[in-house]
């Protein structure tokens, strides 16, 4: 019971603007007095927990997705699918293909936010797009890069869950193809209710060999990055340094807009990233080993089990407590944290641990855009300039009918995440 008190104090610190990490030391503080624990020992147990070859992958692809917006990378991409789209509705859907892209290539939602944000939302919004509507759909449609590999948030998952990394990406990538897939007809029919709506005009001398010559080399990198990793040539870790030294070169040597200064800020940017999310992985690996030595994982199992003793309604019930934990932390906590805690709950129902990886992406997905929290609809609000008012019932309203049902399939569906990992041999 007195474990149960420090989700209530997380979510007051966060409330109370604490930063997040300082929020995590603030319930480990609480754990430590309450249960009495070595706190020398702990320190130890933690920085052992981080001492994982997986983790070096992290600033890696957290600095590709700052070197793609500040080398070029991805207005050209935006540029190139903005050539391929027609109709009242091609920019929302370049917003959404461009997204994935870009999750393809680096795995961060924030990065992708700020990229697409500053180049879409201006000329959304002048050809009659709503701008609630255009945070939402770029808010949502940025953590693609969360169900696409390479995923930062997979590679934390498979850290805390001790799966393969490989087989966590390659589980997301089914789901992703058809959150794409919804979000482009949810798109078009929200357009068909907007008359004001029009189709944005195309230059005459940008010709679609232009538009494709100029985004060939960003375009490149998913294809060298997994083709890299399912093609055995290199390890998700090793994927990670080709991931930002290619943006690095292709912004330096064929766009020739990645300055030292731009590179320098970039790399202050990553640091600043990283040892926040390193920070918190510390003290969430330090209260999880605290949590395991109370048994609080087992005991929430059987309370979850003896509440929803058939395996549909367990599910549902862990579907549930994810997307509200996502609607109260990021998505770095829900899936260090609080996923592992079900998982022995998961693997009891028959779920293949590689499919929970997804459903955990699927359930951050929902959990990052809707209130109280919602950082990642939030800072899509700051930059398209909208009000958090105008964007919520949108991103609800997306939410409930388009992400929450590619949620539901992937719990319910387990081939939807499991068919790819088992063509690559990877499960």
């Amino acid at each position: 019971m007195d474990a149960l008190i420090a989700l209530p104090i997380l979510v007051v610190l966060m409330a109370i603007g604490l930063p997040v990490a300082w929020s995590f030391a603030g319930v480990l503080a609480y754990l430590v007095w309450t249960f009495d624990v070595n706190l020398s020992t702990l320190m130890l147990q933690g920085f052992r927990s981080l001492n994982s070859l997986v983790l070096i992958a992290l600033p890696l692809f957290i600095l590709t997705g700052y070197l793609m917006e500040t080398g070029g990378i991805a207005r050209r991409i935006v540029t190139f699918i903005g050539r391929l789209a027609g109709g009242r509705a091609g920019l929302g859907g370049v917003v959404v293909v461009s997204s994935a892209v870009f999750g393809a290539i680096a795995g961060t939602a924030s990065a992708a936010v700020a990229s697409m944000g500053t180049i879409m939302s201006n000329p959304m919004a002048e050809r009659g797009y709503p701008r609630g509507y255009i945070a939402s759909l770029l808010g949502i449609s940025s953590l693609l890069g969360i169900l696409i590999p390479p995923s930062i948030t997979m590679i934390l998952f498979a850290v805390a869950t001790r799966q393969s990394v490989a087989a966590c990406f390659a589980a997301s990538i089914g789901p992703a193809i058809l959150l794409i897939l919804c979000l482009l007809i949810w798109n078009r029919l929200f357009v068909g209710t907007q008359p004001q709506i029009t189709e944005a005009p195309k230059d005459p001398s940008l010709t679609l060999s232009r538009a494709t010559l100029s985004a060939l080399p960003a375009l490149s990198l998913p294809i060298i990055i997994l083709g890299g990793i399912y093609g055995g040539i290199f390890t998700p870790t090793e994927a990670s340094a080709v991931a930002a030294l290619a943006p690095a070169v292709v912004g330096f040597v064929f766009y020739r807009e990645l300055t030292p200064r731009l590179f320098a800020t970039s790399l202050v940017r990553t640091a600043e990233t990283t040892g926040s999310i390193i920070v918190i992985l510390l003290f969430s690996f330090m209260i999880s080993r605290i949590l395991s030595f109370e048994r609080i994982p087992q005991d929430l199992a059987e309370a979850v089990q003896g509440f929803a003793g058939n395996p549909i309604y367990a599910l549902l019930l862990v579907n549930a407590v994810l997307i509200i934990a996502g609607m109260l932390m990021d998505d770095v906590s829900v899936t260090v944290v609080v996923a592992p805690l079900f998982l022995p709950l998961i693997t009891g129902a028959g779920v293949d641990p590689v499919q929970f990886a997804a459903i955990v992406a699927c359930s951050v997905v929902v959990g990052a855009n809707s209130p109280p929290m919602a950082p990642i609809l939030y800072m899509s609000c700051r930059v398209c300039n909208a009000s958090v008012m105008g964007a919520v019932k949108p991103a609800l309203s997306m939410l409930i009918c388009v992400v929450l049902p590619v949620t539901l399939a992937t719990t319910y569906w387990p081939a939807l995440s499991l068919t790819i990992p088992h063509l690559l041999g990877l499960n």
